[in-house]
This record gives structure tokens, C-alpha cells and sequence, in this order.
């Protein structure tokens, strides 16, 4: 230990990284008796590339036209629909334009995380090529429910990823997002075919790993497995209910919670719906990365 304070007092290397700040938004929130109050967690990226989004919630024209646009399942977990919620809302109260948007980075494409990317037509939607091909197929009953043909088919610029990515974080293969700097795609099926997580790079804060739909409720991250038991099972039996690939989600899990508690890494893992873990990170928000 005494070593340690006999270190010269070097000036901290400050990591010079594309990603300026980060807004932690709730794009869409929903409460159910099946699954309790839920939010939509998005990022919103200040870079030097522009504004670029993690996942987009629901959009405007989801709002405005429920039944069609959002269809019956979504409907049937309570969502509050509300304008303010809408990444295009909030991003114009924060005194930018709809235009500034440049890329939406989407952890994959059902209903609640790729709607309110319509309210961004200048933005190139970032996805795995698998993911992309089985939204627009919707052979089956599940991916009908869950891609709506008025999102996929309205996106008019789409950049896939695919094949062997470079290591990250001790995940085998990551996707630097093109075009972005310090914003890398991380696949992960399970909850859909072409899921992923979204790795964020910043300065002052070490990691955000957002995990889109790859765990439900932060017990999954929990190394003792504490929680509130009813509420996570609730979750959990939904969770294994929506996978396209029900036998990776408990792997996924095990790699995230393995990712969460690495002394090594400094990374904050999240998911889509946890509100609690949402609003830990909001409240911890840091102005401007130094």
C-alpha cells in the first residue's frame, strides 16, 4: 500500500474519444399486470459524428395510430403512449433538430426499439444482417407479432453487420459501427435472431453496455441472485416466452453478469426495461465528458 502512495503524481491520460455526453431517455413506457411499470431506455450520443442513438422507442406515428403501428401485443402490455416520451421529443427540447440525428444504433428492430426511428429520416439504422433479414422475412407468427411492416419497410438506409467482428470487453466479436467512432455492436441472440448489445465508449466514465432485450430485470446480473422473487420470475417466464432462442438467453445472462462484475472492466450493463436500472444511470448522468 505504501508503495502505492509513494507513486508520482503523473496528470491522469484522459482517453480522447469521439462521445461528448450521454442522455439516458425513456422512450415508452408501459405497465401490465403481467409485467409491472417498464421503461424504454435509450442513449442519446453527443459525438463528433453527430447525434447518434442507442434504440429509438416508440415514435410519433406510433402514438398517433396505436392499433395499426404497434398491434395488439404491444398494446396488450400497457403502454403509456405518451408524445413527450418520444426520443423526437425530448431530443427537440434539448434544443437540436430531428435532422441532427445521423445514426440509430438498434440492439434489434421489434416494435418498442425501432418505432421512433421513422422521426428520424436522415439516420442511417445500424443492425446485425440477421436481424435485418428476419424483420423483413416475418415468416413466422412470433416475428410478425414483433416486427411491424410499418417500421422495417419505412427505414430507408440500413448498414448490417456480419460475419467475425474483433474482440471487446472479453466478448468474442464486436462491430465497430461504421461511420462512429467509440460505438461498437456486440451480437447476442437469444431474445431475437439477430439480437445485439450496444458498447459505448466514454472519457470519464469507463463503459455503457447497453443490452437491449438480452436480460429483463437486473436479478440477472446478480451474482447472489437477490431480488424480489415474483417479480423477477415474472419477467423471467416472459423473457423465455418472446426468445427466439430460448436456450442462449441463461448464456447471455452469464456472459453479461460475467462482463458487470469484471474488476478489470470498468462497464455499466443495462437493458431495455429494467426502471430501476434506469434510473440509477440517469441519476448518476455526468454533464460533459472532460
Amino acid at each position: 500500500m505504501a508503495q502505492c502512495l509513494a507513486t508520482p503524481a503523473y496528470p491522469p491520460v484522459v482517453l480522447a474519444v469521439s462521445v461528448r455526453r450521454i442522455h439516458h431517455l425513456n422512450c415508452g413506457s408501459f405497465d401490465s399486470l403481467a409485467s409491472g411499470p417498464l421503461v424504454s431506455h435509450v442513449l442519446l450520443c453527443e459525438t463528433n459524428d453527430g447525434l447518434v442513438l442507442v434504440d429509438s422507442g416508440i415514435g410519433r406515428s406510433d402514438i398517433a395510430a396505436p392499433k395499426n403501428r404497434l398491434g395488439r401485443v404491444a398494446l396488450a402490455l400497457g403502454p403509456a403512449l405518451r408524445v413527450e416520451e418520444t426520443a423526437a421529443h425530448q431530443i427537440e427540447a434539448l434544443g437540436y433538430q430531428l435532422s441532427d440525428v445521423r445514426h440509430i444504433v438498434a440492439t434489434h428492430l421489434d416494435y418498442d426499439h425501432i418505432g421512433g426511428a421513422l422521426d428520424f429520416p436522415h439516420a442511417t439504422v445500424h443492425t446485425t444482417a440477421a436481424e435485418l433479414r428476419t424483420a423483413q422475412a416475418r415468416r413466422r407468427l412470433p416475428e410478425r407479432l414483433r416486427y411491424r411492416r410499418p417500421h422495417v419497410e419505412a427505414i430507408t438506409s440500413f448498414q448490417t453487420y456480419d460475419g467475425t467482428g474483433e474482440e471487446l470487453l472479453s466478448l468474442p466479436t464486436a462491430h465497430p459501427i461504421i461511420g462512429v467512432e467509440d460505438v461498437w455492436l456486440v451480437p447476442l441472440p437469444g431474445h431475437s435472431i439477430g439480437h445485439a448489445g450496444v458498447a459505448v465508449r466514454t472519457s470519464n466514465r469507463g463503459w455503457l453496455f447497453h443490452a437491449g432485450d438480452a436480460f429483463y430485470h437486473r436479478a440477472a446480473l446478480s451474482p447472489s441472485r437477490s431480488a424480489p422473487i415474483s417479480r423477477a420470475a415474472a419477467l423471467g417466464a416472459i423473457e423465455l416466452t418472446l426468445a427466439s432462442i430460448p436456450a442462449k438467453v441463461r448464456a447471455n445472462h452469464q456472459q453479461l453478469r460475467k462482463l458487470a462484475h469484471d474488476p478489470s472492466q470498468r462497464v455499466s450493463v443495462f437493458c431495455a426495461h429494467d426502471a430501476i436500472l434506469f434510473d440509477r444511470l440517469r441519476a448518476e448522468q455526468s454533464p460533459i465528458f472532460p
